[in-house]
């Protein structure tokens, strides 16, 4: 089985995704949901980011739905 490519958008969305776990398991939560700084946490904005670019791939725009 041939294995994917990895983009640069994917590789830091990856990375943000481990960073987005660690940080709930140590605070023993299962969502970001739960959290009290869920509105203004730096570590879930900045995944919520690598989530929008690794779909644009780095174009820019908004979310058009």
């Amino acid at each position: 089985m041939a294995e994917a490519v990895l983009d640069e958008w994917e590789i830091a969305l990856r990375v943000k995704t481990e960073e987005l776990k660690k940080c709930q398991q140590e605070h023993q939560l299962q969502s970001c949901m739960k959290c009290e700084k869920f509105l203004v946490c730096e570590l879930r904005d900045t995944y919520v980011k690598a989530v929008y670019d690794s779909m644009n791939k780095g174009t820019g725009g908004g979310f058009e739905f």
